[in-house]
């Protein structure tokens, strides 16, 4: 039987046709024959998944979605995710999508902690995410309020420091920086003569490193001598230690205590010193003795013939002794 080259081709084109398709949906990630490991999830909105779109574990690839069906209506969808090969991932996972800003959306799986795991053909547990602008509104949500926070807080710092500058603080302020000119060129002056100062030549500083200089080499020379002097000041308090002075201050105490028995004494009106002290009577007395005396003074001075009388022919004096002292002689008394 003879084949016409008309069906040759038609058989040809029919086959290349039919790798084509293959060969797309390989490339897909589907193939002719469903075989493999199968997982399910149900979605409310699919977010732009395609088939051949990726089904990562932790960022590790494990998987593709290998169909994407409809159900009740377009109200919920189906997705058929294919893995790679089996995995052990346990029946309280979640399948979340991850929607992507270069528009390759995928599925991500967050492990559970169950210890069954699904078999083959089981629906994953789903959770809706948020959208990008849902989320990105999110996260710049809290920051906005924190720029307004700051840029209210700046617009009320502004105020204040547009209140504090008025005219009079900027004249102080002005003031101020003139105050500081003026330190700065003290300071310069104070360096000035800081320097000549520590001059090695002529600067007191110097001068007073040369005396201190000179000091010490007088005490170097003199060493001997202070060595000396240290030594019988060692002997001087050795002496000093080695006194008696316990019965050194025993005598002092001791005579203290007689001196005071003696003034007491004094004090009182026994004894003749202390008769001679507190008695009135011995005072009295011994001011007439000496007024007596004054007496006999000025009576002699008066009348001297009537007690040495040497002359032969003369006449002796009659006249009456004195009984008071001359004017003169109680003056000086």
């Amino acid at each position: 039987m003879k084949i016409s080259n008309e069906t040759k081709v038609g058989s040809l084109t029919a086959i290349a046709i039919t790798l084509l398709i293959l060969s797309f949906n390989f490339l897909k990630g589907k193939s002719l024959f469903k075989t493999g490991t199968y997982f399910y999830a149900k979605y409310t909105d699919a977010k732009g998944l395609m088939t051949s779109n990726p089904v990562y574990v932790n960022g590790y690839q494990i998987g593709n979605i290998f169909d994407i069906e409809n159900e009740d209506d377009l109200k919920t969808i189906v997705v058929t995710i294919k893995l790679r090969t089996s995995y052990n991932v346990p029946e309280n996972s979640m399948a979340v999508i991850k929607e992507s800003m270069l528009g390759t959306n995928s599925i991500d799986i967050k492990l559970g902690d169950s210890k069954k795991y699904l078999e083959a053909g089981d629906t994953l547990q789903t959770m809706n995410s948020e959208d990008l602008l849902s989320s990105l509104s999110n996260k710049v949500s809290p920051v906005a309020d924190q720029l307004k926070t700051t840029l209210h807080t700046l617009d009320s710092t502004l105020k204040n420091i547009s209140g504090i500058f008025d005219p009079n603080t900027k004249n102080n302020l002005q003031s101020v920086i003139g105050n500081l000119q003026k330190t700065t060129a003290s300071l310069a002056v104070s360096s000035v003569q800081l320097e000549s100062m520590l001059n090695k030549e002529n600067g007191s500083i110097t001068q007073s490193l040369d005396n201190v200089n000179s000091f010490t080499k007088n005490l170097s020379a003199n060493n001997e001598k202070i060595t000396k002097v240290l030594t019988n000041v060692e002997v001087s308090t050795g002496k000093l230690a080695n006194a008696d002075l316990e019965g050194a201050v025993t005598q002092l105490k001791n005579a203290a205590s007689n001196l005071n028995e003696t003034i007491s004494k004094v004090n009182s009106s026994q004894g003749s010193l202390g008769l001679l002290l507190n008695d009135k009577t011995l005072y009295n007395n011994l001011n007439n003795t000496v007024r007596s005396a004054n007496i006999l003074i000025d009576d002699l001075k008066t009348h001297p013939k009537r007690y040495v009388n040497i002359s032969v022919f003369g006449k002796k004096d009659k006249s009456e002794p004195l009984k008071a002292p001359l004017a003169d002689s109680t003056a000086l008394h």
